[in-house]
């Protein structure tokens, strides 16, 4: 439906508002390449966010340094946003990874700037924060998006990570985040790496038979 005519009923500030939101209403159709938990099919950009917003809500009372959950939860929600002009890159598409930083920073400039001035400050604020990874907040968010894509894999008996040639070795790489952060939350991905090796979900690492 085009919503363009809401401009002649509205404030521009709220007609904006309203613009953006509606655009974002694509982030529901970038997909992923990580499968949902039954294997069925690939989840996306709004579905992964959703899931480590709740990861954010029930564990940030085991972390052992304090975070602002509604900080959390805010970055949580806009830092894939640039997706929907820039695509999913694929954690270890090394191709696809080389101009990453660029798709996503005209990404960025092309949504958030259909708010107005101060929205879209305060929201690339927030992007900016989470892909620096320095504050408390922004490292709990980056840990919990390398753990819910990591145990949704798992979950799915390791369907993506065979399908695209990923192995344990690489995993630990992509992991080292949440592995070396949090206490809590390198637990949870220790057991993730137990469950997957007692199960042989792994592919051969390079010159293993």
């Amino acid at each position: 439906m085009d919503l363009r005519d809401l401009g002649a009923h509205l404030p521009d500030r709220l007609a904006r508002i309203q613009d953006f939101l509606i655009a974002c209403d694509a982030f529901k159709r970038i997909e992923r390449r990580n499968y949902l938990a039954d294997g069925s099919r690939l989840e996306n950009d709004a579905e992964h966010t959703w899931h480590m917003a709740l990861y954010a809500v029930l564990l940030h009372g085991e972390l052992a340094e304090d975070v602002d959950l509604g900080r959390v939860l805010s970055m949580i929600l806009v830092h894939d946003l640039v997706e929907i002009h820039a695509g999913d890159t694929f954690a270890y598409d090394e191709a696809g990874r080389a101009d990453q930083a660029e798709r996503e920073e005209d990404a960025a400039r092309r949504l958030f700037g259909r708010l107005p001035a101060d929205l879209a400050a305060r929201i690339d604020g927030l992007w900016r924060e989470f892909e620096a990874g320095e504050t408390a907040e922004a490292r709990f968010a980056r840990q919990l998006d390398r753990l819910q894509a990591f145990a949704q894999n798992i979950a799915s008996d390791g369907k993506a990570h065979r399908q695209n040639g990923v192995t344990r070795s690489k995993t630990r790489g992509r992991m080292a985040e949440t592995l070396d952060g949090d206490p809590t939350l390198a637990r949870l991905a220790e057991a993730l790496y137990a469950h997957a090796d007692a199960r042989g979900l792994w592919l051969p690492e390079e010159g293993e038979a």
